[in-house]
């Protein structure tokens, strides 16, 4: 009696450690305490137990290692286990052997990938150097010629194959619409006995004649065939050397009064178009292959296949010139990124990206998802008026150095946010390139597709995306330790303790007044536990009168800081004027500087008003590889045209339009666009793709073929092109800039990372579009 005495007397220093009152002791919860697990049993909460067994038996437990204290618990280890551990040394030791021998195992396997992965990457290069060495750059002869009415035009082509193609290419006035006026072309093969062979006729609409003589030139290409005559032919026949020595001429004639002028190129024997979609999906395949499995470099990926792209080409007899290289390369856009990553190259030395950490930092409490919203609202908002590039460069900066300072991984929070970035540029003509080649597009524009109506559209149905996105995403990372780096050994630790406590608890029942003094003990424990663990799960506090907040946000305050105010002022008036420019392509009128020359002329500002002597440091955070990447991707998306690959998927979505009945060919229509060109911008660049799908909705809204209306397929087109752009890593260019900033940072997320997110997000997108688009223009017929 005299240690509970002594007890009531110390209350108030075991009650900082202590889960059990002195009233709680009894002899028969101290032998429930006894049968408790030692990690259990000796715990400071329980000490009151230990205490009372040693007074009450006087003499001390066994003894006991005591290692030095972990998140305020003791960790005791008995000394008869120590004996146990020690038996267990021999077991130790055999483990760790087997684990040296797989270990040695996974080193030779390592060493022969690496092995084989550098063998087929030598003989891609063999490939590539060997196709360079032994074919020559094509050069095209220009013929100039001119046909009149009721003339034929001969060219006798220098070829004795008896079957053969060729890849004809004229620009003339070409492209009237209700007019009979046309040219005709076709091959012909003329024997000495008299007969003759021809090929299929290819005609070409003409201008009218009014304006024929100084209308805008246009370029149609087209592969003519000749079949093999001796094939219908009997083997012993008499005539073999006679249709053996025919003469193939080119023919052109036309049906108009007027003088056709022409501009003329062919090749002979081009590559088929079968043979050329089967080396455009190899290349493709190629790309995606390196890229997904990280077998070198994303930039270096890309420089392999498109230069194994240029050797296919070369084989097969259109080795490109390297001022044509030149001009495969979008130079605008490379533009504005090269400007846009001076800009804020520059910005970054003020320290206003870290500023503005701590501004939404402190509006947004330091909560996680608050955080994370007003990123990607913003983001979304600024990508409906700037390109979705500029708003990444700019906002992903900011948005590492708050994941940064709120203990979050950066890489799923940018992944969100450039979703939004892409979902946010679909909805103006000036939100993304897709969008503006589409708008741009002169059957867009004789249809009365302005960039109110556009934005209304558009507008409205990425609203209703926008918020399947979100919802998604809160889906996708509804464990907020996903949006977080890998568990911190602290955490690990602390849910291992809990689960002991746990189990312990529900080891005793509460039917005897003795265990459930222990249980209740236990139960206390646990609470404690389940609070500090969902502390620090939570991260930052999430309200603003919390001292732990509010430490961390005058510590932030004092340590990010602006470091140079002037020149914080000179940036603000050149992005304020790049901004301001950005704005007003929106007016038609004002759209004579383009978006790279705007930016490239806001750089150039900046550097004359910082007084830099030195551009080595500004240059160095350009992001080259990014640049690079985007050029050799260019090439690449050229390449795959050249082969066929692009016209092909327009040809195909075309004739699966034509074969549906006319009821319902809007519906399908609408469907395919979206879907073929959503699918295939996940996978090739969205801008030639959007250049050829254009094309094909021009064809389908013309009057003379199937009539659809225009509109609903120019938003099914933009829908597709951008969104689609959200399916993996290389679909849109934003989304390549966002990880290029981030490996700078030293944050990298793999195309398998971006896949498993941006993918499904894609298709949810992709859905909710087709029921936006059905119920406007197919069951209200909104247009």
């Amino acid at each position: 009696m005299s240690f509970l005495k002594s007890l009531k007397e110390n209350k108030s220093v075991l009650s900082l450690y202590s889960m059990v009152s002195s009233s709680d002791l009894t002899p028969g919860s101290l032998e429930v305490w006894q049968d408790l697990p030692d990690s259990i049993k000796y715990d400071p909460a329980l000490a009151p137990f230990k205490q009372l067994y040693e007074q009450r038996y006087g003499e001390p437990l066994s003894p006991e290692i005591v290692s030095p204290e972990e998140n305020g618990n003791l960790v005791i280890k008995k000394a008869d286990t120590v004996l146990a551990f020690e038996k267990n040394d021999n077991k130790e030791n055999r483990k760790s052997s087997k684990k040296e021998k797989l270990s040695s195992r996974r080193k030779q396997i390592e060493k022969l990938l690496r092995f084989a992965k550098l063998t087929l990457l030598v003989a891609g290069w063999v490939v590539l150097t060997v196709a360079l060495l032994l074919n020559r750059e094509k050069t095209d002869v220009l013929l100039h010629t001119a046909v009149s009415g009721g003339e034929v035009k001969e060219y006798e082509l220098n070829t004795s194959k008896e079957a053969f193609s060729t890849l004809i290419t004229l620009t003339g006035p070409f492209g009237g619409h209700n007019t009979s006026k046309q040219l005709t072309i076709w091959l012909r093969r003329s024997y000495e006995n008299g007969d003759a062979l021809e090929s299929l006729k290819w005609k070409i609409n003409l201008q009218p004649d009014n304006v024929i003589d100084f209308s805008p030139s246009a370029s149609e290409s087209k592969i003519l065939t000749l079949e093999n005559r001796g094939r219908n032919r009997k083997e012993n026949s008499t005539e073999d050397e006679d249709f053996r020595n025919g003469t193939v001429t080119l023919r052109m004639s036309t049906n108009g009064n007027k003088t056709v002028p022409l501009t003329l190129t062919y090749q002979l024997d081009p590559l088929s178009e079968e043979d050329g979609i089967i080396y455009a999906a190899f290349l493709l395949l190629t790309l995606y292959v390196l890229i997904i499995f990280e077998i070198v470099n994303r930039t270096i990926a890309a420089l392999l296949s498109s230069s194994l792209g240029i050797a296919v080409l070369a084989i097969n007899g259109t080795r490109p010139t390297l001022p044509e290289l030149i001009s495969w390369l979008d130079s605008e856009t490379l533009l504005l990124l090269f400007s846009m990553m001076i800009l804020v190259a520059i910005l970054a030395e003020t320290g206003l990206f870290d500023y503005l950490a701590v501004v939404a930092f402190e509006v947004t409490g330091g909560r996680t998802w608050p955080l994370i919203n007003c990123l990607c609202f913003f983001t979304a908002f600024f990508s409906t008026f700037l390109d979705n590039v500029t708003t990444v460069l700019l906002m992903t900066p900011v948005t590492i150095r708050l994941c940064e300072v709120m203990q979050l991984n950066p890489v799923p929070v940018l992944m969100s946010m450039v979703i939004f970035s892409n979902v946010g540029g679909a909805a103006t003509p000036v939100g993304d390139p897709p969008n503006v080649i589409i708008a741009s597009h002169p059957s867009i524009l004789n249809a009365n597709i302005n960039f109110t109506n556009f934005t209304l559209h558009m507008g409205l149905g990425i609203l209703f995306v926008s918020v399947q996105t979100y919802f998604q995403l809160r889906f996708i990372f509804r464990d907020i330790n996903s949006l977080r780096h890998a568990v911190p050994r602290q955490i690990v630790e602390l849910r291992q303790e809990l689960a002991v406590w746990k189990r312990a608890s529900a080891s005793l029942s509460p039917y005897s007044r003795d265990e459930d003094i222990v249980k209740r003990a236990l139960e206390k424990k646990v609470q404690r536990l389940n609070a500090l663990l969902l502390k620090k799960e939570s991260g930052s506090g999430t309200n603003k009168n919390d001292p732990l907040f509010c430490s961390t946000l005058a510590q932030m305050k004092e340590k990010y800081c602006i470091r140079d105010k002037p020149l914080l002022i000179k940036a603000s008036i050149c992005v304020t004027f790049v901004v301001v420019v950005f704005f007003l392509h929106a007016i038609p009128q004002l759209q004579n500087l383009s978006l790279g020359w705007t930016a490239l002329l806001g750089a150039i500002l900046l550097l004359l008003l910082a007084e830099r002597e030195d551009l080595e440091p500004i240059l160095a955070r350009v992001e080259w590889s990014t640049l690079l990447f985007f050029a050799a991707l260019f090439v690449l998306m050229e390449v795959l045209s050249k082969l066929g690959l692009i016209a092909w998927i327009g040809r195909l979505t075309e004739n699966l339009i034509l074969q549906v009945g006319e009821e319902s060919r809007l519906a399908v229509a609408i469907m395919l666009i979206l879907w073929v060109s959503g699918l295939a911008s996940a996978f090739v660049d969205n801008i030639p793709l959007s250049t050829m799908m254009v094309r094909v909705t021009a064809a389908l809204s013309d009057p003379t073929g199937l009539a659809l209306p225009l509109q609903p397929l120019a938003w099914a087109l933009s829908f597709g092109a951008c969104l689609g752009g959200n399916g993996t890593l290389i679909g849109a260019s934003a989304n390549v800039v966002c990880a290029g900033v981030a490996e700078q940072h030293g944050y990298r997320f793999t195309f398998m990372q971006y896949l498993k997110i941006g993918f499904p997000i894609m298709i949810g997108n992709l859905i909710v579009a087709s029921i936006y688009l059905l119920f406007c223009h197919v069951l209200f017929t909104w247009h």
